[in-house]
């Protein structure tokens, strides 16, 4: 009967081995296939991103299930359907809205382990309230070149095909404004600028408004445009310099982040920095005796460059989708306002 009790012992022995070789063949073919050039990949599922209130406005876009694919970004799925809310794998709340008390967080109802985005492109002077969002939200959506999910207002791209002929000029400087406070930097250095240059101001600040189809051809007309920024702040670049400039194929005069971040968005030689000068005497003596030659080189950069602008919140929101695999998972920013006003 030992003898029996053994052999047995032995033969199970062996049909478990033979078992486990059965199993890690397998699974090293499965490897194979799946590595093997030509090899369809497994699917990726499809990310639903709810925005619970959409930026500046009580009635949302429609978003068909194309959305994010006509910017290029497939397998994302924006929607603003608040009874997904247990189910979507991102949350979107824009900060206006949380400032004004227009909509509030579902924190009662928020599902476990759910990242929450927050999103905001105004700069942190016009930005409240955020001591009420301590160790809430996940990721960040903004300008910010820091942030989990980078938005820039613009930026330049390799050029395809020619530069287009640049508009032709009978103007000096312009400047288009409708918030117009005398404590602003901007407003102070516009003053200063005055006496020594002439400045057309268009905008609801000098009662001239001017339609949306009307700004481009407008400004085109000069060859500075003062694109001052109505706070400075880090990273703080918006469409002033990228739409209202750029795009109108005229020099941007700046004021905001120093030359160096400016840099890091545009070659050094594409705009004019009011930092360069020791006073507002010598900025508008610079602009207005620069000759032609000159002022040409300010563009030098169209020739192999060109310009994208990102204005449409939809397809801000579909960079959460691109970015979804990379971002951290578990992170929290409890102290949302000291890293946003850092």
């Amino acid at each position: 009967m030992r003898d029996t009790g053994l052999s047995l012992a032995r033969s199970l022995r062996g049909v478990g081995a033979l078992a486990s070789a059965a199993l890690l063949a397998a699974l090293w073919l499965l490897w194979l296939l799946q590595s093997a050039p030509g090899a369809a990949p497994a699917p990726r599922p499809t990310l639903t991103i709810l925005i619970w209130h959409w930026p500046f406005t009580k009635q949302p876009p429609e978003l068909p299930s194309n959305t994010c694919t006509s910017y290029g970004v497939a397998h994302c799925r924006l929607t603003t359907d608040r009874s997904l809310l247990a189910s979507a794998d991102a949350v979107v709340f824009h900060h206006r809205e949380l400032q004004t008390q227009r909509a509030r967080l579902p924190l009662a109802d928020r599902p476990p382990g759910q990242p929450w985005v927050w999103a905001s492109m105004e700069s942190p002077s016009h930005t409240h309230g955020l001591d009420r969002l301590r160790g809430i939200f996940n990721w960040v959506l903004s300008y910010r070149r820091d942030s989990d999910i980078f938005v820039p207002y613009g930026r330049l791209e390799p050029r395809e095909g020619p530069a287009p002929p640049l508009p032709a000029k009978n103007g000096v400087a312009t400047w288009v404004v409708s918030n117009f406070q005398e404590r602003q930097r901007r407003v102070q250095l516009y003053r200063q600028l005055a006496p020594h240059m002439r400045v057309d101001v268009f905008g609801r600040a000098n009662r001239q408004p001017l339609c949306a189809d009307c700004l481009l051809p407008t400004v085109a007309r000069y060859l500075f445009y003062l694109s001052f920024e109505n706070s400075q702040h880090r990273d703080y670049i918006t469409e002033k310099f990228w739409h209202n400039a750029l795009a109108a194929g005229t020099v941007p005069v700046v004021l905001g982040p120093s030359r160096a971040t400016y840099e890091a968005f545009a070659p050094p030689d594409a705009f004019v920095h009011v930092d360069d000068f020791s006073s507002a005497r010598e900025l508008a003596a610079f602009l207005t005796g620069m000759n032609q030659s000159y002022y040409r080189r300010y563009f030098a950069w169209r020739d192999r460059l060109q310009l994208r602008l990102f204005r449409d919140w939809r397809e801000r929101f579909c960079a959460i989708c691109t970015h979804y695999p990379h971002l951290p998972r578990g992170q929290v920013y409890q102290d949302l306002k000291g890293w946003f006003q850092g």
